[in-house]
């Protein structure tokens, strides 16, 4: 089992960047796919980003496609969620997420991942 702590959110002005980052513990964080999902108040929680065990394959949400990028530094057991230029409608928790998969492999489900954090807010002013 691994654990996963999330850190780097806060409160920032619209179209102002934020780094999340979330660290592993543990030997086994090359077996996992990585996803990062939000929460949105009265929302369900739902895709952001994902990166492959090896970072050789992401996939990003529509809404976060081309502001958002997820990249993993397996050396330091850590994934990070660059948010730029960012919307008052990304306010949310985020969630860092783990599965055990093969290599390449990425899913965008929030049922697929086996390991969750406990999260993190980003609350983004108008």
């Amino acid at each position: 089992q691994v654990r996963l702590v999330e850190s780097g959110g806060g409160l920032v002005q619209a179209g102002g960047s934020l780094r999340l980052s979330c660290a592993a513990s543990g030997n086994t964080f090359r077996t996992y796919n990585m996803g990062w999902f939000r929460q949105r108040p009265g929302k369900e929680r739902e895709f952001v980003a994902t990166i492959s065990r090896g970072g050789t394959n992401t996939f990003h949400s529509y809404s976060v496609k081309g502001r958002f990028t997820v990249s993993r530094g397996n050396a330091k057991n850590t994934v990070d969620l660059q948010m730029n230029n960012l919307k008052p409608e990304d306010t949310a928790v985020y969630y860092c997420a783990a599965r055990d998969a093969p290599l390449g492999d990425i899913r965008a489900v929030v049922s697929e991942y086996e390991y969750w954090g406990r999260g993190t807010q980003v609350t983004v002013s108008s």
